[in-house]
């Protein structure tokens, strides 16, 4: 006998997230490979309890569902203070990586979508299908699923397209969390890019050098000062949106308000020089990854197993060969193209995370190796911008030239 879904409202999603976020934390100390293998806490508490609504699902036929109005105002929350600690400085002097890493990223793109074209026309499948099961699912996640979804269908013969392209950014959310770590541990372990062992800093989440600001203890006015700045860099963000959607422009929002933050925090200390500016500061760092940390409780909690389970088997067939070909691509040539040292492979578990889900995983991959091998300031600096700005800038362009 089939139940009537269970929807859990916004208050008790949010608090269940951090309990969830805590068994995770248990999970991983408890189970050797978890921790060996650097699966993210979140990951670890979220897919047991997804695992556990799918059983719900499969005894009684009810479904549970959680309210995730919050997790989508924390993932602006944490690239508002990826902005906010981008210095224009810090990009000039990293410029070269950055520039050999979105040549990859691009790169890689068109590979992806040239894999998932290639495998769809040869089962008899549209074009569209196989661009469902590239960028548009996977680097591009559930928002460019949906936006596509319906173009896709009513204009390229991609029947259920909305659907399918959730449930394939539902799959690849889960190969991305659980494919990163394993990658770097082959990388750090086997292929010799071990950390040099006289970095012992503990670098935020931005992972970018600390000043005299970042030193400073967490205290109440850090916090506030810090949310203070975010709220604004993201209500600006939302009116630049706006305007950007008025003149045919359309980004995502957590576009707009990481490129806000880098621009406040490019000007305003400049022009108030006495002003206290939360960038770096522990207290931004904070805010920073308990937005992370929750959303990701969140997201991969909140999935829902058996819709993932009713994809095509053609769909199948194009993630197992994107699953396998990011995999190569980190170790054969991202790696060797970073430097095959330690940065390169903890690069290799951030662009594992984008490649095949969303930017704040790639954050949450990269996070779980250097806590446990060390700091890899770089990488946690020019990942983020390359994934979170550039590639849904070029990511349209690609999936129009394939379509086109």
């Amino acid at each position: 006998m089939d139940h009537d879904p269970v929807t859990i409202g916004e208050f008790a999603s949010f608090n269940i997230a951090i309990i969830v976020y805590f068994l995770g934390v248990r999970l991983n100390r408890t189970i050797a490979f978890l921790n060996a293998y650097n699966i993210p806490e979140p990951v670890s508490g979220g897919l047991l309890v997804a695992i556990v609504a799918l059983g719900y699902y499969l005894i009684t036929g009810g479904e549970v569902a959680f309210s995730l109005q919050t997790r989508d105002f924390l993932l602006l929350y944490f690239f508002t203070a990826i902005g906010l600690n981008a210095r224009f400085g810090d990009l000039a002097r990293g410029g070269v990586p950055l520039l050999k890493l979105l040549l990859l990223t691009i790169g890689f793109m068109v590979l992806q979508n040239g894999i998932g074209v290639g495998l769809a026309l040869s089962m008899g499948q549209p074009t569209g299908f196989g661009l469902i099961g590239g960028t548009i699912a996977l680097v591009g996640g559930h928002g460019t699923a949906i936006a596509w979804g319906p173009t896709l269908a009513d204009s390229y013969g991609v029947t259920g397209a909305v659907e399918i392209g959730a449930a394939t950014a539902t799959l690849g959310l889960i190969a991305a969390s659980l494919l990163g770590g394993p990658v770097a541990d082959y990388l750090i372990n086997r292929r010799g890019a071990k950390p040099d062992p006289s970095v012992h800093e503990e670098v935020p989440i931005i992972g970018l050098e600390r000043d005299t600001e970042a030193t400073a203890e967490v205290t109440h006015t850090g916090l506030m000062r810090s949310l203070l700045v975010l709220n604004i860099a993201i209500a600006l963000g939302v009116a630049v949106q706006e305007v950007l959607s008025e003149v045919g422009l359309e980004l995502p929002l957590f576009v707009v308000c990481l490129f806000c933050g880098i621009v406040l925090s490019n000007t305003v200390p400049f022009v108030f020089k006495n002003m206290k500016w939360p960038a770096r500061s522990k207290s931004l760092a904070v805010i920073s990854d308990l937005a992370l940390g929750i959303f990701l409780t969140m997201s991969l909690m909140g999935l829902q197993l058996w819709v993932v389970a009713e994809l095509a088997a053609p769909m199948m067939v194009i993630l197992a060969a994107q699953i396998a070909c990011a995999a190569l691509f980190i170790v054969f040539v991202l790696f060797p193209v970073m430097g095959r040292d330690y940065v390169a492979a903890v690069l290799g578990a951030g662009f594992a995370g984008f490649a095949l889900g969303a930017t704040p995983t790639a954050i949450a991959n990269m996070s779980a190796v250097t806590k446990q091998y060390g700091a890899a300031a770089q990488a946690l600096l020019i990942l983020p911008l390359v994934s979170a700005f550039f590639v849904d800038l070029s990511n349209a362009a690609i999936i129009w030239l394939f379509l086109g």
